[in-house]
């Protein structure tokens, strides 16, 4: 599957999840993110990305090891993703050390997700704020099953931002994984 999605900053964080709320019931979970390459970088200079993300819910806690391949797409940063559950993340991080992969960067974000069908699609929006890095940001995603359905699939993104009030030059490609890395310097 592609993963299309678009981050951008947000401006007035209670507007846009007033908005949301109106879309669809909000779910808080905290991500528990660490990210994993070999000790020369092979990964990052291909723009891959291997994670697990531990998702601490109200209700449960789940864990996932997810691997993003390229960058499909320049303007938007969408990508192929692979993700399936865990049961035992310490397992899972054994298991990578095992084959050679390092943690290299882990980090906390305090998500509110909410899930929805617009223009056409079924969009997940996620406010997203990163204890160390400052602001509030927006993910909306999308997932196509190939490279042909992933423009179609970023204007759907993109009228939703419209409609919380999220214009164009608040997008942003920024990682998290950089943010946290420059902050840590």
């Amino acid at each position: 599957m592609i993963e299309a999605e678009l981050k951008a900053r947000v401006r007035n964080p209670e507007e846009v999840a007033r908005r949301l709320d109106a879309l669809a019931p909000g779910r808080s979970e905290v991500y528990q993110d660490a990210y994993y390459d070999r000790p020369d970088g092979e990964l990052g200079t291909r723009g891959h990305e291997l994670r697990i993300r531990t998702v601490l819910g109200p209700e449960s806690t789940v864990s996932l090891l997810t691997f993003k391949g390229s960058v499909l797409d320049e303007a938007s940063g969408s990508k192929p993703e692979q993700e399936t559950r865990v049961e035992d993340p310490e397992a899972t991080d054994a298991l990578l050390r095992g084959l050679g992969y390092e943690p290299v960067i882990a980090f906390q974000k305090r998500c509110r997700n909410h899930a929805f069908d617009a223009h056409g699609r079924k969009l997940l929006a996620t406010l997203v704020r990163v204890p160390e890095i400052a602001g509030t940001f927006i993910e909306i995603e999308t997932l196509v099953a190939d490279d042909e359905q992933v423009p179609d699939a970023l204007a759907a993104v993109r009228g939703v931002l419209a409609d919380l009030g999220i214009s164009e030059e608040d997008l942003t490609r920024e990682l998290y994984t950089d943010a946290v890395a420059a902050r840590r310097g």
